[in-house]
């Protein structure tokens, strides 16, 4: 009996800004300006594309300083793909990096947006409410 092979393949890396906008839009989230991603990707400290027989179908990346802090951002798998452990194995690949490489003291946070939490609380991520301290956010409110 022939297993048969994955088609779903990891790759570490960011995708192009258009592929970027794209998954992110897909998937859900709010889409970014052109020049906003063309700033952003570049900082990226370590990213994973999510690959469907070639094509692009998902992503994850990690943006912090290096040291003493980390954030895991744009985790997204296309509509068509969600059900399938797929977000398991971004968050796989971005969390064995931050066990490779991050400082053992180094805050590592997410933002996550509805029942995704259960996803990222098996990665040991937890709730900040109710602790000393609370996720807050803000824009820049330019747009």
């Amino acid at each position: 009996m022939q297993l048969e092979e994955d088609p779903y393949e990891i790759r570490v890396g960011v995708p192009t800004a258009e592929v970027f906008r794209r998954l992110r839009t897909d998937a859900g989230l709010s889409d970014k300006s052109p020049e906003a991603v063309a700033l952003a990707l570049p900082n990226t400290w370590f990213g994973v594309v999510l690959r469907h027989a070639g094509e692009p179908i998902g992503m994850g990346r990690i943006i912090g300083d290096g040291g003493t802090a980390f954030q895991l951002v744009d985790i997204c798998v296309h509509p068509a793909h969600q059900g399938r452990g797929l977000g398991k194995r971004i968050m796989a690949a971005l969390t064995g990096e931050l066990d490779r490489r991050a400082p053992e003291t180094a805050y590592v946070s997410l933002i996550a947006d509805g029942p995704a939490r259960h996803l990222y609380e098996k990665f040991g991520f937890a709730d900040t409410a109710g602790h000393d301290s609370i996720g807050m956010y803000r824009t820049t409110g330019r747009g």
